[in-house]
């Protein structure tokens, strides 16, 4: 089973309120009233979320933490902590003991989304780990339906990327890279609140910085479930600029791996290309115009002229 949440605590009351936030969500609720009993049932059992409250008699929250993550790599851990807590709880996140921390009293629909996200995440590195290429490419097709407005984007951008990649005459094996990481670049947006991918119009600052950090999510994701190198750069590097002005590193040039920089030019084409429902894609003489604009900009130049090129040929 992958839906099993674990709430830990030595507060009965606040169990059972956090347990009813999830009735009739399709999650089997876990209770443990001590650290130690938590550990009991992970060592029984796969649990895809714990929760636990920081402050327990005995074992506290973080060490159940810290020790969740040596029985159960994958679980997602989330603390609970009091404001007096939070240097330790930043503390446990940098660790890497925490996956999330909020603060108590907590906001039930902020709960609700870290476990549904962590759910989400649980799943999909699992799923992703030893995978083959028709499960990869149905988790991508999963995660894409997220966000309605990108449908069919990921196979389009592999067959853009992979066009570059037979223009530079690239081995089987980073082609391949290049093709799952097509699939898969979008998979840290797992992190992004549906509210905020599917917003009609343009994001606000605050909004696009959450967007921002799933370059840096779907990394995590892929280390987490062993995918090959080639494939986790492309995840963390393909929303970097050829001039250094992109996103999450500020990489550069050919700082940036190749299999990135490939991407980043299909994904861009196809971007600019495809419908949105606020705004029209561009005629393919625009698209061009403007693929030329970015040449050495946001994009690297010889990509830009290798894939025009296999466009108009």
């Amino acid at each position: 089973m992958d839906n099993a949440v674990l709430f830990a605590g030595d507060d009965a009351n606040a169990l059972n309120m956090l347990a009813r936030l999830f009735l009739n969500r399709g999650v089997r609720v876990l209770i443990a009233g001590s650290g130690e009993e938590a550990l009991g049932i992970v060592r029984r059992e796969p649990v895809a979320v714990v929760v636990s409250d920081n402050l327990m008699p005995g074992t506290r929250g973080v060490e159940l933490l810290s020790r969740v993550r040596d029985l159960s790599p994958d679980t997602v851990r989330v603390l609970l902590t009091e404001t007096a807590g939070l240097p330790a709880a930043a503390e446990a996140i940098t660790r890497g003991e925490a996956s999330r921390f909020h603060v108590k009293p907590w906001v039930d629909e902020e709960i609700v989304r870290t476990v549904e996200e962590g759910l989400w995440r649980y799943r999909l590195v699992r799923s992703l780990r030893g995978g083959d290429e028709p499960a990869l490419h149905s988790i991508a097709q999963t995660i894409e339906l997220r966000d309605p407005y990108t449908r069919g984007h990921c196979d389009r951008m592999a067959a853009f990327a992979l066009k570059i990649a037979e223009g530079l005459s690239l081995p089987e094996e980073m082609r391949r890279a290049i093709r799952l990481g097509s699939w898969l670049h979008d998979c840290g947006k797992i992190g992004v609140p549906e509210a905020i991918l599917n917003s009609p119009g343009k994001l606000s600052a605050a909004d696009f910085e959450v967007v921002k950090k799933h370059p840096e999510w779907g990394a995590d994701v892929g280390r987490q479930a062993n995918l090959p190198e080639e494939v986790i750069n492309i995840l963390l590097y393909h929303h970097e600029r050829f001039d250094g002005r992109g996103y999450p590193t500020g990489a550069k040039g050919t700082e940036i791996p190749l299999g990135a920089r490939i991407v980043a030019v299909a994904d861009i084409y196809d971007a600019m290309s495809s419908d949105r429902p606020y705004a029209k894609g561009y005629e393919p003489e625009e698209v061009m115009r403007v693929m030329g604009v970015l040449r050495g900009a946001a994009l690297d130049p010889e990509l830009v002229d290798i894939f025009l090129a296999g466009l108009t040929s």
